[in-house]
């Protein structure tokens, strides 16, 4: 209770800001920020992810935008560029459920031959019926985590080295959800996630969100063992005001509606979070932990179980370079 009064009032934590804190509020003392930053912020076509970018855009970030509708991509570029005229904007095509497409824009993003100091994986999937990607996997989980995983696979190193020739701190943020918490440890099994029995949308989309905490904590760990100059962290960005809540007006009460727009956040409030992770100067060292109203918040024991995470991490690891080695024979 104590937790929703604070969250309702917009009280500000311990980052001295809150649920109310919006993404241009959180950035504005840049003063300190390293110049020319290049960052790669998917789904940044609409929502979250658009003014994710445009925030970075407008702080002097250099914005690599992976893209798989390119005519939003576009739209979205000009209107960051119509604010912002100096904004450094790069758009190119990406399926994040399709392995082949993701090792073509590294490909492509690597002959660039620019930095990359933050990677920023926001891009989510919730597919409503059972369907599969062209690799033969749950769309969900394909999209939201494995799709994810082998982006940040294959532009690792490039951070790695971006980092050791700098001196500036790579940082990885992984967009989850508050979710995650609701999936048991008897429902997250890896062969069921890529290729269920009995389908339930909410529950592929948890599953997902958790796996991506996992990894992201696997990571942080990896990433200290061998002494990287990257962080990287998990945020939960909050519940966004999106159509889908106005669609549904007509189905529940107005009192109920009124309550429900309280818990909502403005899509600048949803990105505020993953902005203040990426650029914050308070951030700095901090990694493996998960991110709530731009303040440190615990996530489920599952998603804090270390070897839980090294397992999926194996697992995940296993199975897209069986794949990707099965591609090359072929």
């Amino acid at each position: 209770m104590k937790g929703t009064m604070r969250y309702l009032a917009g009280i500000a934590g311990q980052s001295g800001y809150g649920s109310k804190s919006t993404a241009d509020q959180v950035t504005q003392d840049c003063s300190s920020l390293p110049p020319r930053l290049t960052a790669i912020v998917t789904g940044a076509t609409s929502g979250i992810g658009a003014e994710t970018a445009r925030v970075l855009a407008k702080r002097g970030v250099k914005i690599v935008m992976p893209a798989r509708d390119l005519r939003k991509a576009a739209r979205v570029k000009e209107n960051i560029q119509k604010e912002h005229p100096k904004a450094d904007i790069i758009v190119l095509e990406i399926d994040l459920s399709s392995f082949a497409s993701i090792k073509k824009f590294c490909s492509e993003f690597l002959s660039l031959e620019i930095p990359l100091n933050i990677l920023i994986n926001n891009a989510g999937k919730f597919s409503q019926k059972l369907e599969f990607s062209e690799d033969k996997f749950e769309m969900t989980f394909a999209t939201n985590y494995l799709g994810h995983f082998l982006l940040t696979e294959l532009l690792l190193e490039k951070m790695i080295d971006t980092a050791r020739q700098t001196g500036v701190e790579g940082r990885i943020v992984n967009v989850s959800s508050v979710i995650h918490s609701w999936v048991k440890k008897d429902h997250f099994d890896f062969n069921r996630m890529l290729q269920p029995k009995h389908y339930n949308a909410t529950r592929a989309y948890a599953q997902s969100k958790l796996a991506n905490i996992m990894h992201a904590n696997e990571l942080a760990t990896q990433m200290k063992a061998i002494d990287a100059n990257i962080t990287i962290n998990s945020v939960h960005p909050g519940i966004v005001k999106t159509g889908i809540i106005r669609d549904h007006k007509g189905i529940i009460t107005d009192s109920m509606f009124f309550v429900a727009s309280k818990l909502l956040k403005s899509t600048s409030q949803g990105a505020s979070t993953t902005c203040y992770v990426a650029l914050s100067a308070k951030m700095e060292g901090v990694s493996g932990r998960y991110f709530a109203d731009c303040n440190e918040s615990r996530c489920s024991a599952l998603a804090s179980d270390d070897s839980e995470a090294h397992k999926l991490w194996k697992q995940t690891r296993a199975l897209i370079y069986k794949r990707l080695r099965n591609e090359i024979k072929s």
